[in-house]
């Protein structure tokens, strides 16, 4: 019995060919509507004035220090915690936490538009787990190298 001589069950089929008569054309589902003529649009201001569209060097770098320095702390605080407590569950913990507070407050603060200063601060909080761990080495390295009592 050769391969092509097996019918399986039920009739054999042909694939379905539609006859196309061309007794009617084909009708979209959205009938066009009239166009409006465009309207013209007044160029909106792109600057508010009275208010700074930048920040000064100085102004950012002692922004991004006042952050970093109670992130430096508080990475300080952490690791010492860390290093002279016997369960370190709730210490890192807390480090993850403040991971997170850093991240969505960072985030959040960068929602904030037309203003610098707020954009400086989200920038020092996206860095600041930085500063902390920068910190925190400072604390280790005072602990390897003996400048440390324990």
């Amino acid at each position: 019995m050769a391969d092509t001589d097996w019918r399986g069950p039920g009739e054999h089929t042909q694939p379905f060919q539609p006859e196309f008569t061309g007794s009617f054309t084909a009708q979209g589902l959205i009938e066009p509507a009239e166009v409006a003529p465009p309207v013209e649009i007044p160029p909106q201001p792109l600057v508010v004035p009275g208010v700074a569209q930048y920040l000064g060097r100085w102004r950012f770098v002692l922004v991004v220090a006042g952050v970093w320095l109670l992130a430096a702390a508080a990475g300080a605080g952490l690791y010492y915690w860390w290093y002279h407590s016997l369960d370190k569950t709730m210490p890192v913990f807390v480090v993850l936490v403040y991971l997170v507070a850093c991240t969505v407050g960072s985030l959040l603060t960068a929602l904030v538009q037309s203003r610098p200063a707020v954009s400086a601060v989200s920038i020092a909080l996206m860095s600041a787990p930085f500063a902390s761990t920068a910190a925190a080495a400072v604390l280790y390295g005072g602990y390897v190298f003996g400048w440390i009592s324990r």
